[in-house]
């Protein structure tokens, strides 16, 4: 069982350390607090809650993910290699799909609230 918490102590680590030195994740996570607090300003449905959370997790998971891709790229080689450049290509492409579809779930939820559709 210690070894059960202790997982969640080094997945904590990784969210904490993405935090202090991951821009791209800085801006997600503070993009993330900024929507939800929209969503209580609102007073968004349960429904749409679940929507934004889960777009939030995956943006801010995949982009973890993302982090991790490049950060094991870099330890496996430093020369200028073009299937590297590929593969950090392909990991930050698919964080750019999951935040472009966020976006538009955001605009598609919080219109009518904002304009008072």
């Amino acid at each position: 069982m210690k070894n059960f918490f202790q997982s969640f102590g080094f997945a904590l680590k990784g969210i904490v350390t993405a935090l202090r030195t991951e821009r791209n994740f800085k801006i997600q996570f503070a993009t993330g607090l900024l929507v939800i607090t929209a969503g209580l300003y609102y007073k968004i449905t349960i429904t749409e809650w679940f929507v934004v959370l889960l777009a939030i997790a995956l943006v801010l998971g995949l982009e973890l993910m993302n982090s991790a891709i490049e950060n094991m790229v870099n330890l496996v080689t430093k020369e200028r290699n073009p299937l590297a450049g590929k593969i950090k290509d392909f990991a930050a492409g698919a964080v750019l799909i999951v935040s472009a579809v966020s976006a538009v779930i955001g605009i598609l939820i919080f219109w009518k609230y904002i304009f008072n559709i």
